[in-house]
């Protein structure tokens, strides 16, 4: 049977080392996990106790598509505490996952063909998902001196109709200030190109809170997620905003795509929302593997990084060590028993010669990589 074009997407690097990890736990190797993008941490307490009280009380069926009104007028109350602003919940869409906020942006915003600029190094599945709806990426590769983030002259003379920015990124943890995101979002109206801000690492950030695109204008579309700083990633719930005459749009597609998200993880989501307690103390141990990252990658011989302001990432500029970031991350899984990314995923120009260093984990976890990691290289 024949396959389509649109299917013939790169696979997630990122996967097959985790494979390859697992592989060597069930030979009876301790592998350090420096390559898993997400907290080691479980959902929230109150999330799950939650939930049992949903599933002891009945059946959990469907929801409305856009849903439940509770967990959109939370959601909408976060924008007042996170950012000041005064959102009306008719914007906010509850998603399966943002992968699924993705999926429906893309298409409520694109038609086939349409070019849609995004960072390199970025996260890799939008470029995947964007080829898999028949829309073509462009990678606009960004530069060590702008923090590996976009700016206009990025784009200038590349015909977008769309412009996705990541702000804190994966894999860097950089973030945009307020001025760069206004101009960043001036600079697509003025090029006729939809602006889509990715948002899921807010709440994980360290020296300056996170701008939201919604602070700088309302003609823009935002994705965010429970999995990261609500530590609920195999939930799959997350949520976008859009513009009000932009809603029923939304809610045809996801009537039909997805009917509605699901119906356990909303009820999880809304009670984790207030498990601020919990959340902030996961923050406390990321800002804690942050300082060990910092200090430990370089003294291990990683030493140009772009230092994160958010999300759980380093970002390692390595070549000088190699040119071929997927054999070096498999030699030091294989020697060191610690997993990391290649860069490949991220930048598929330029990723050859970068790795990504996750410290999601517990912090021993952290201090036992680094000491494996210097080990290493001090081996080389």
């Amino acid at each position: 049977m024949r396959t389509s074009r649109r299917s013939d997407v790169d696979p997630f690097i990122v996967m097959d080392v985790m494979e390859a990890a697992r592989a060597a736990e069930s030979a009876g190797r301790h592998i350090i996990h420096m390559e898993v993008g997400q907290p080691g941490t479980g959902a929230p307490q109150a999330a799950i106790r939650a939930l049992e009280r949903a599933m002891s009380d009945g059946p959990l069926g469907y929801t409305v598509a856009l849903g439940l009104p509770a967990l959109r007028a939370r959601i909408a109350r976060l924008y007042g505490d996170w950012y000041n602003i005064d959102l009306n919940p008719d914007r906010v869409i509850v998603t399966s996952g943002a992968s699924g906020g993705f999926i429906l942006a893309f298409n409520a915003l694109f038609d086939s063909g349409d070019r849609i600029g995004i960072g390199a190094p970025g996260y890799p599945s939008y470029r995947q998902i964007l080829t898999g709806l028949g829309l073509t990426p462009v990678d606009l590769q960004t530069a060590a001196a702008n923090r590996y983030q976009p700016v206009p002259d990025d784009f200038a003379d590349q015909d977008l109709q769309g412009l996705l920015v990541a702000s804190p990124a994966n894999p860097t943890g950089t973030m945009l200030d307020r001025a760069t995101m206004a101009h960043l979002v001036g600079a697509a109206k003025e090029a006729g190109a939809s602006f889509i801000s990715d948002e899921i690492y807010h709440g994980i950030e360290y020296e300056a809170k996170a701008i939201s695109a919604l602070n700088v204008s309302d003609d823009v579309y935002v994705i965010n997620s429970f999995s990261k700083y609500f530590s609920m990633t195999g939930w799959r719930a997350g949520w976008m905003v859009v513009p009000e005459d932009h809603i029923r749009v939304v809610e045809r597609l996801a009537q039909n795509m997805f009917i509605c998200p699901p119906h356990a993880s909303q009820v999880a989501a809304l009670a984790a929302m207030d498990a601020t307690g919990e959340l902030e103390a996961n923050l406390d141990v990321y800002r804690t593997n942050r300082a060990l990252m910092l200090e430990g990658l370089p003294k291990a011989g990683f030493t140009r990084i772009a230092p994160p302001d958010g999300a759980f990432y380093v970002y390692a500029d390595v070549s000088e060590l190699t040119n071929d970031s997927r054999a070096f991350a498999a030699q030091i899984l294989d020697v060191a028993g610690v997993a990391v990314t290649p860069g490949l995923d991220f930048d598929p120009v330029r990723g050859h010669q970068t790795l990504r260093f996750s410290y999601a984990r517990k912090t021993e976890d952290i201090v036992e990589g680094l000491s494996r990691l210097k080990d290493f290289m001090d081996q080389r």
